[in-house]
């Protein structure tokens, strides 16, 4: 909303200072700092109506792992992030731009099937009870088909003509990619589903998905911000895509999100993000690293909730179904780590540690290339 106040400036002078509001860099400080402000105003009441409501979490028992002291906790704490970030957005970000629209669709599709099942394992009471497995599945995919389907169509793509079916390889010389020509909608079913289901798989710890979440986004938004400039695309060898730098925006917005509700989320955590925010978040990430056009790079930036997924994959598909036996301690990966008796904040903070580095590996592939 604040920019349609940038015309301002162009029909009276005496207005000039709302060309700010045309600059990206002011709008991501903008959006940082108002979902930062709007998690820790409103977090509280969140808190406290959900726990009034008995939406409260319903802990699963893992044997020698003790998680007895969160019975109770309030879950859905997602709805501070969603909260936060769609108002956010929806103030400093062009609505107009297909490169807000599609995020915030991903955040509120996403986020209302994690509701639907923190509100299911709620109402059995039972961590297992909730959505099934299935019916996840088919809701994701059906948005990832919808985004695929309009992302390779020449009328709807917000991409320029030529790239949307391109797959760039990081850390590869110049602009190097490989068409994925027909396979391209299948890729993007699969990324979408990869992503939103590996954040999921992490949110198990107090902050773990938290941190993570806004460092990865730091990533992809300086990422959305080269890729979106004329200037700075052409001298780093990137496609130019213009109206990206509405997703340096949108992750602004998600970093300050985090970080107010990492204020309630630390260790020992008042609320839970629950499904909501795993999913939204999952989702967000998944069409940022889609518009971007950096797919791949996740596999390194995103490290932590790729590690997670895979755990989950190997010890269920191929230990208990294939093997007839586990391979981890535990699934996904940080509960095998609590199962040893390393303490939870610690498994947390190395957690974020690494995230931290595997980012600015991340990085480099802007000028390793």
């Amino acid at each position: 909303m604040f920019h349609y106040l940038s015309f301002l400036s162009r029909d009276y002078s005496f207005l000039s200072f709302f060309r700010l509001f045309d600059s990206i860099s002011f709008r991501s400080i903008g959006a940082m700092i108002t979902a930062l402000i709007i998690s820790l105003v409103f977090g509280n009441g969140i808190i406290k109506w959900l726990y009034k409501k008995g939406i409260r979490d319903i802990v699963r028992d893992y044997g020698e792992v003790a998680v007895s002291d969160k019975s109770g906790t309030p879950v859905m704490g997602g709805l501070i992030l969603i909260l936060s970030m769609i108002v956010s957005i929806s103030l400093w970000s062009n609505l107009s731009s297909l490169y807000a629209q599609i995020p915030l669709a991903a955040i509120i599709w996403y986020g209302l099937i994690g509701m639907k099942d923190d509100l299911d394992k709620v109402r059995h009471m039972n961590s297992d009870k909730g959505m099934s497995q299935l019916t996840k599945i088919v809701l994701q995919g059906i948005f990832a088909a919808a985004l695929g389907w309009m992302l390779i169509n020449p009328e709807l793509s917000p991409f320029p003509s030529g790239i949307a079916t391109k797959l760039t390889i990081p850390y590869l010389k110049g602009n190097f990619s490989v068409d994925l020509n027909g396979f391209y909608l299948a890729f993007v079913i699969l990324t979408m589903l990869s992503i939103s289901n590996a954040v999921n798989f992490a949110d198990g710890l107090d902050g773990l998905v938290t941190v993570p979440s806004i460092v990865t986004g730091a990533v992809y938004g300086i990422f959305a911000y080269l890729v979106g400039n004329a200037v700075y695309s052409k001298y780093l060898l990137f496609d130019f895509m213009p109206g990206t730098g509405e997703l340096t925006i949108i992750m602004a917005a998600l970093f300050g999100a985090g970080l107010g509700f990492l204020w309630y989320n630390c260790y020992p955590a008042t609320i839970f993000m629950g499904d909501t925010g795993s999913m939204a978040i999952g989702g967000l990430l998944g069409v940022t690293v889609i518009l971007v056009k950096q797919e791949l790079l996740f596999i390194i930036a995103g490290g932590i909730f790729v590690a997670e997924a895979f755990s989950v994959l190997i010890q269920e598909k191929i230990g208990i179904k294939w093997l007839g036996r586990r391979i981890f301690f535990r699934a996904p990966l940080h509960h095998s780590f609590q199962f040893r008796g390393m303490p939870e904040p610690k498994i947390v903070q190395r957690f974020w540690i690494v995230s931290i580095i595997l980012a600015l590996i991340s990085i480099a592939s802007i000028k390793i290339r």
